[in-house]
């Protein structure tokens, strides 16, 4: 029985994970942006987020959007991780139409912008080849919304908010 519950484990792992860095290209394609920086480091940033989610670390994956020349946020996407793990088999969905309709609210974005990914971990995370340390950008004179749950599997679960002007 023990099998069956780390196997299940390890595949909700690997689901939610899949599922939040396909929710950032979605994010990025939607609002008319380039994902191909994004598609380059998706080794990286499914190592480090895969393995932060296996050992709980992981509160929830930014995805900052910001303009190149005075670096200030243009929009910011949080995507935070819950850990109620279910055996119950059975229980997994994603909701892209969501996620759809909060972008097409916002509209599209400049097309000079750049993005970068940030997560934020727990104290006595482990390290992660590729990933260092980095400040967010400031949310000052924006405001959070909420979109509510993207992805589920068996109770790990990937909870989608973003941050707007004023």
């Amino acid at each position: 029985m023990s099998a069956v519950a780390v196997y299940s484990y390890s595949h909700s792992v690997s689901y939610v994970t899949d599922n939040i860095l396909k929710s950032l290209k979605d994010v990025l394609v939607l609002s008319g942006l380039d994902p191909q920086k994004l598609v380059g480091d998706h080794k990286v940033l499914h190592a480090g987020i895969k393995r932060w989610i296996e050992s709980e670390h992981l509160d929830f994956v930014t995805l900052e959007i910001y303009h190149p020349k005075t670096n200030a946020l243009i929009k910011r996407w949080d995507i935070a991780v819950t850990y109620s793990w279910s055996s119950e088999a059975g229980n997994f969905w994603v909701d892209p139409e969501a996620l759809r309709y909060a972008i097409s609210k916002e509209g599209l974005l400049p097309s000079e912008a750049l993005y970068s990914v940030i997560v934020k971990n727990k104290v006595g995370r482990p390290d992660v080849d590729g990933w260092s340390a980095t400040e967010f950008r400031s949310t000052d004179g924006m405001v959070r919304q909420s979109i509510g749950t993207g992805v589920e599997h068996n109770g790990l679960s990937a909870n989608m908010s973003y941050w707007r002007t004023k």
